[in-house]
């Protein structure tokens, strides 16, 4: 099982830049597939974004393509999502999320069910 903490949340004005960071312990974080959701009021988790355990390939949610890159430094525990281009929007919460990937397959899963362990999230908001 791992523990995940996200931070680098906050408030950043439309057309603006973000690193969210999500850091990882317990089980050896290079066997696990780990993505990122986010989540508005009233609303449930949306993909934002997610990649293979061993970080050569991601996938992403049509709201974050062509402004967002997810990475991974399995060294640091540690994966990242870089957003730019932010638009106006309500606050919404990114949560960090992973799964083992038990037979090193290469999983990527753009459902919320794929995901077992999650973290608390981190607030962004966008300001106009």
């Amino acid at each position: 099982q791992v523990q995940l903490v996200e931070s680098g949340g906050g408030l950043v004005q439309a057309g603006g830049s973000l690193r969210l960071s999500c850091v990882a312990s317990g089980r050896t974080f290079s066997r696990y597939a780990a993505g990122w959701f986010c989540q508005t009021p009233g609303k449930e988790r949306e993909f934002a974004a997610g990649i293979q355990r061993s970080g050569g390939r991601a996938l992403y949610g049509d709201s974050v393509k062509g402004r967002s890159t997810i990475s991974r430094d399995n060294a640091k525990n540690t994966v990242y999502l870089d957003m730019k281009s932010l638009k106006p929007e309500n606050p919404a919460v990114y949560y960090c999320a992973a799964v083992r990937d038990y037979n090193g397959g290469g999983i990527i899963w753009s459902r919320e069910s794929g995901y077992e362990y999650w973290g608390q999230g981190t607030q962004v908001t966008v300001s106009s």
